[in-house]
């Protein structure tokens, strides 16, 4: 007879900050990439990444004994979020306010959070704006599409 243990494992939750985009798969067994390589993978210049390093939106980038800079999988995860959170409308300034968070650890949990359900909300608002003006503009493609099929008036 086999007896299966029924308790439910409690994972701790994935941190999205950390996780793998699932829309960029690696290649296996990589986690060491050149800045040219990451600008490529993500889009973002070389000075930009550089900038984002600059003023603590990056965290601290691992170096090789030349100086050159070594991005891993978890600055790879980062910065796809990073992309997420620049596609609410988030200021860069919060964006590092919320890096200063992430680096100080699961004591800001509560914080973390609180910024991202307001985020949450502010995307949510903006949704509502894009729908009603989408409604808008749907009347107008409407209207001009009749305009087109309507007879001459001499």
């Amino acid at each position: 007879m086999t007896v299966t243990d029924s308790t439910p494992v409690n994972s701790p939750p994935v941190d999205v900050c950390v996780a793998a985009d699932p829309d960029h798969p690696r290649p296996d067994g990589q986690d060491r990439y050149t800045i040219s390589e990451v600008a490529a993978y993500t889009g973002l210049s070389a000075p930009t990444l550089r900038w984002y390093e600059e003023i603590g939106l990056m965290p601290h980038v691992a170096r090789s004994h030349t100086g050159q800079r070594i991005f891993g999988n978890r600055d790879l995860d980062w910065l796809a979020f990073v992309r997420r959170l620049r596609l609410t409308g988030m200021a860069v300034a919060d964006m590092v306010h919320f890096a200063e968070l992430v680096r100080r650890g699961e004591v800001t949990f509560v914080e973390r959070r609180q910024i991202l359900e307001q985020t949450r909300r502010d995307v949510v608002a903006r949704m509502a704006e894009l729908q009603d003006t989408l409604v808008v503009l749907d009347a107008k493609i409407d209207f001009y599409a009749g305009a087109d099929q309507a007879p001459e008036r001499a």
